[in-house]
């Protein structure tokens, strides 16, 4: 939890209301408190929230029908595994433009590999994932070691993924893929035990994680309180545990009333949690946001930031290869205009999940809010007819927006 956050003292745990109520008024008035203080942390799942809350009801309950929550998943796959590495580079204080032409580059490399030479898909996807991290480790090299900015570097390598891409397919769309490969993309956990009118393993893989989410919390809390870090006050805590246990219930039921889990929403959540954890507790975590937030520092800190500001690219390429690899396997052929416009995407996802353009700020778990956004924005408007030419004015507003209210949250806590 952030240290800003309201301290877990016996006293104002429980505080009375303003006109001398107690209960509900103080609990109210602790939550009321503690949103004020961490609006950074909360404001984006209040207002993802707010956008499924408004679209369910537009479309009659279409939006949040089972079929179509598997259909969100997968059809913004590759736009949230590009937004975690994203993340990762913004909170370097770096960018990187280069990711959607990366993906379309490997994708081509994928269809070269497997449908021209018959390469086995396992072998092949090494291949790409090996591709990808040898891309981004260049770029990482030029601008750590090289010295030259990011967005130079990235904006080269923009356009030479392009043009390679269209050399290696040729200016053709290139498929179909081995069933395996997209299994991988469009499949779904298989059924398993007993006929009931939900999927089995999901329903098990839900109660999972919801257990694992709790004991996680509360060891962070405990974590916390042994340091004499500021927690919330135990109501607060209790309810936001209810809270996130009900959102995730909510999703679990709704997914094993289909197919059940999509795969590529495991290969989402062990992204997530690997992710989330290395930027939590891990050293280079630690050093990513240490070079983003004050990079003198870090330097005087002992902080190698030329070698942790490569692995951030060598990270982002791989993420990049993974992101092709799905998208050309969810669309069974590789195109010369995929990937068009995803780096925005990402970029988007990953501000409006609570990053700063200073780097130093945002999470892991941020950018998967800020790509559900986009996602739900994306798909919402899709069912209730809005023409493409207005989608982007109001995601392009809702970015705005986004990057508004956390500089006015900067400067209304520096004030």
């Amino acid at each position: 939890m952030s240290s800003t956050e309201v301290t877990d003292k016996t006293p104002a745990a429980s505080p009375p209301g303003r006109n001398g109520a107690g209960g509900g008024d103080g609990l109210l008035q602790l939550m009321l408190d503690g949103m004020r203080r961490n609006m950074r942390q909360y404001g984006m799942l209040i207002a993802l929230g707010l956008i499924v809350a408004l679209f369910a009801v537009w479309t009659d309950g279409d939006l949040l029908l089972p079929r179509n929550v598997s259909n969100l998943v997968l059809q913004n796959s590759y736009i949230l595994i590009l937004a975690i590495g994203m993340m990762l580079v913004i909170i370097a204080g770096h960018i990187d433009l280069s990711v959607g032409s990366l993906t379309a580059f490997v994708g081509s490399m994928a269809a070269v590999f497997m449908v021209k030479n018959d390469l086995p898909w396992p072998v092949a996807v090494i291949l790409c994932l090996a591709v990808g991290a040898l891309a981004g480790a260049i770029q990482g090299w030029f601008i750590a070691y090289g010295g030259i900015p990011s967005f130079i570097v990235t904006l080269a390598g923009m356009l030479t993924f392009r043009g390679l891409t269209e050399i290696f397919l040729e200016g053709q769309t290139l498929g179909p893929f081995p069933k395996g490969l997209q299994t991988v993309a469009n499949g779904f956990m298989p059924e398993v035990g007993p006929e009931t009118n939900y999927h089995n393993l999901t329903l098990l893989l839900g109660i999972g994680l919801i257990a694992l989410v709790v004991l996680q919390e509360v060891r962070d809390r405990r974590r916390q309180k042994e340091f004499d870090l500021e927690v919330l006050p135990a109501k607060l805590f209790l309810l936001k545990l209810v809270a996130l246990g009900a959102a995730i219930l909510v999703v679990t039921m709704l997914l094993a009333s289909y197919k059940g889990a999509p795969i590529v929403l495991l290969i989402l959540g062990a992204l997530l949690v690997g992710f989330g954890y290395v930027m939590r507790n891990a050293v280079i975590g630690r050093h990513i946001y240490a070079i983003g937030g004050n990079l003198p520092a870090a330097k005087l800190s002992g902080v190698r930031d030329k070698k942790v500001t490569f692995l951030v690219f060598l990270n982002m390429g791989m993420l990049a290869a993974l992101a092709g690899l799905v998208f050309a396997a969810r669309f069974n052929a590789a195109s010369p205009k995929a990937g068009l416009n995803f780096e925005l995407e990402a970029i988007a996802a990953s501000f409006i999940g609570g990053a700063s353009m200073s780097g130093g700020v945002g999470t892991v778990l941020g950018a998967i809010i800020g790509g559900l956004v986009l996602g739900v924005l994306n798909n919402g408007m899709n069912l209730v007819g809005i023409g493409t030419d207005w989608q982007q004015v109001i995601k392009g507003l809702v970015l705005l927006a986004a990057v508004g209210f956390d500089v006015w949250n900067k400067r209304k806590s520096g004030s």
